[in-house]
């Protein structure tokens, strides 16, 4: 009852824009300040990443077709325009490196966001040992999508993202992944092409019909008996329920959908999308693992 005063508080407080715009500058120079402390450089970082020709990337990667749906065109982690534009783009790897420093208590700051994705892989390996056509989708600036080749070295890669300006920061990098722009709600991908497909830190992002839609497509993209595998914040985690509120405030004023993401039961939604063998398993103190698989055809 005290966590749900305390969210109904959180958001009354956030529905206010000057509010609302402090708590986002305030959540972006905690991030900033945390990356420098912990030996992050983020400002040179950004500025190696500007002497590149990325309206050059820009071209090459962006899909002119695309249409927005309205839940993405909203303010995240303190970007007015959202995920479409230079800034998040080139700062979402070094953001990643200070909001995932202190997940582990004996790990090196520096070093947790490394393990947070080693313990996804993980869990992964267990299930599925071996994947020949993996689809990485929301892969961002493909953090995600190069360490799952690194555990896949053999198989055909492919990353997928709504925002063209992550996907010109992916492809700086030279690599055999190859990268789509298009809405993970209609891919454009073939049928029952993927043996793997996963999903890291991106549900929490979504409202709950776009999360609903998504896993109808990745059932489709799936061949029988594929795997689904996600990796994302853990609701039943004791950090986020003894959060204090100001921290809370803060975190939901860059997450418009936290609340949306934190009320769906992702076994069910799964499980209604035709998916089954549904296993959770916490991979962190406050991140879950959900692996699930499409059935086999009898």
């Amino acid at each position: 009852m005290t966590q749900n005063i305390a969210s109904d508080l959180v958001n009354t407080l956030l529905s206010f824009k000057p509010i609302a715009s402090w708590a986002k500058q305030q959540a972006r120079s905690m991030m900033i300040n945390r990356a420098e402390k912990i030996g992050v450089p983020w400002r040179e970082r950004v500025a190696q990443l500007r002497e590149h020709d990325l309206d050059r990337e820009l071209a090459k990667v962006r899909n002119q077709g695309v249409q927005y749906p309205s839940y993405y065109l909203r303010s995240f982690h303190a970007y007015e325009g959202g995920n479409l534009g230079w800034e998040p783009a080139m700062e979402v790897e070094v953001a990643a490196y200070a909001v995932h420093s202190r997940i582990w208590s004996k790990v090196g700051e520096k070093e947790g966001d490394a393990k947070l994705r080693a313990s996804y892989h993980d869990r992964l390996v267990e299930h599925l040992p071996h994947a020949q056509r993996i689809l990485d989708l929301g892969c961002s600036v493909g953090m995600s999508t190069r360490a799952l080749q690194s555990v896949y070295p053999q198989a055909q890669v492919t990353g997928l993202d709504l925002s063209p300006y992550f996907l010109a920061i992916a492809q700086i990098q030279p690599s055999t992944i190859s990268w789509v722009h298009a809405p993970a709600e209609q891919t454009g991908l073939p049928d029952r092409f993927f043996d793997l497909v996963s999903m890291s830190l991106v549900c929490h992002e979504l409202p709950q019909a776009a999360t609903k839609a998504i896993f109808q497509e990745i059932y489709r993209l799936l061949e029988p008996g594929g795997t689904f595998a996600l990796m994302d914040m853990n609701p039943q985690s004791d950090v986020y329920r003894k959060m204090p509120p100001l921290i809370l405030t803060l975190l939901k004023s860059t997450e418009p959908y936290l609340d949306q993401y934190f009320s769906l039961d992702l076994e069910q939604c799964l499980a209604e999308s035709g998916f089954e063998g549904i296993e959770v398993i916490p991979n962190s103190p406050r991140h879950r693992v959900v692996i699930s698989k499409r059935p086999s055809l009898l």
